[in-house]
């Protein structure tokens, strides 16, 4: 018998199958699990016996509405301190990069999370990923950044990865410890990615990072600098994912595809020719609409190319103290449509299929098909859009983890 089956609910299982919605919707649908996998999914009125022939735990979701799991794929909820000052500079008119230049911006978190603890790290940043977790999300990414040396990154990476093992959530780790150049270095930034690259064979033998991150920025790291670091990963075995194109257009989304990258991230910049480069690579396009709206930029990113170019693209928050202090992965969907005009149905797959192909986790997260893991989000919803609708408003009603319940509200 399976272990556990939902009927009487509708399904999103992303899976399109010819129904043209972009949805995979299932209308009056049922679907079970076993050993926290998927093992069968379809309209009730196909299944092969009744429910209590068929599953030792059955539930009546009474209309509810199923969707995968949510990933949250682009991420820094582990960090130390909070910048609320320049909250109040940028209302008063400096740029992120004046702020930046100044010694604020990441420097000043770098300070924070370097006097930090593991310990406080952690039990801030594990409430940061509850919250995400209250409205869906089963999987995270996770990114360092705030250490800029090698026992303060890897003490945020061992900090991410404890929250993995202590909440039912997946967390995918990614070392960015190309954030900014460290003061120490004194602006030095070939050296500081000298410094960087000797330390990644440790950091492979380590297991704490399953990809490597830069920012492609000229108040960062030149393209230059970070196809140094792409080659040295690259042959280590690391993912790669890039911040590209956020406050200009450097070629780093290009750059990053031309390395195989999952993805690159904001890309408010990015150029048609870089474009049109990812979509020979298949990187996704991770679109970070509430970095846009926390910072008041004007520069959109181009949906419409991304579309034309038949680009993946996945919608995540950014979490992070300076740009994005923003945990509500529907908050984000809602931006990326107001701002962006990105439709539901994009922001949908782009907190699903999307957001797990970012990741490298598309066989087995992101859609509700057989074989996939048993991550449900049950929702009390008349249509799927209503996530990216709704705003301040949180209709998850259970959430699910690998067949098993974890949240009931």
């Amino acid at each position: 018998m399976w272990d556990s089956l939902w009927i009487n609910c509708h399904l999103c299982t992303m899976n399109d199958a010819g129904n043209g919605s972009g949805l995979g919707i299932i209308h009056n649908g049922a679907i079970a699990s076993t050993a926290g996998n998927i093992v069968w999914i379809g309209e009730t009125s196909t299944l092969p016996d009744s429910p209590e022939k068929l599953a030792k735990e059955i539930n009546d979701l009474n209309g509810s509405w199923i969707t995968p799991g949510l990933i949250d794929c682009h991420t820094h909820i582990v960090h130390g301190g909070e910048r609320i000052n320049e909250f109040n500079m940028r209302l008063e008119g400096a740029s992120y990069e004046e702020i930046a230049r100044a010694g604020g911006g990441i420097r000043s978190t770098v300070k924070a999370t370097r006097a930090a603890s593991e310990q406080e790290l952690f039990d801030k940043a594990i409430k940061r990923a509850q919250s995400l977790q209250s409205e869906g999300v089963t999987v995270v990414e996770i990114k360092s950044g705030y250490g800029l040396n090698w026992e303060n990154e890897t003490k945020q990476l061992r900090v991410a990865r404890k929250i993995g093992e202590s909440l039912p959530l997946d967390v995918v780790t990614t070392y960015l410890g190309a954030h900014t150049i460290p003061e120490e270095y004194h602006n030095d930034g070939d050296a500081y990615i000298k410094s960087i690259i000797e330390k990644l064979p440790d950091l492979k033998k380590s297991g704490l990072a399953d990809a490597v991150d830069g920012f492609c920025e000229g108040i960062a790291f030149s393209p230059t600098q970070i196809e140094k670091l792409f080659k040295a990963a690259k042959d280590l075995g690391f993912s790669l994912k890039l911040h590209a194109e956020q406050l200009s257009d450097l070629g780093g989304a290009a750059l990053a595809a031309k390395y195989g990258a999952k993805s690159a991230d904001h890309l408010e910049y990015v150029s048609e020719e870089s474009v049109k480069v990812m979509a020979d690579a298949n990187s996704v396009a991770v679109i970070l609409p509430c970095a846009f709206y926390f910072l008041n930029e004007t520069k959109k990113p181009s949906i419409d190319l991304f579309r034309e170019n038949a680009v993946p693209m996945a919608v995540a928050t950014d979490m992070n103290p300076g740009s994005s202090p923003c945990c509500s992965l529907l908050l984000a969907m809602n931006m990326a449509c107001t701002f962006f005009k990105m439709t539901p149905t994009e922001t949908m797959r782009g907190v699903t299929l999307h957001a797990a192909q970012a990741l490298g986790l598309e066989k087995t997260h992101g859609s509700l098909e057989v074989g996939k893991v048993a991550d449900l989000a049950i929702w009390d919803i008349t249509h799927p859009a209503e996530l990216s609708y709704h705003m301040g408003f949180n209709p998850l009603q259970e959430l699910i983890k690998n067949g098993k319940q974890v949240i009931q509200k």
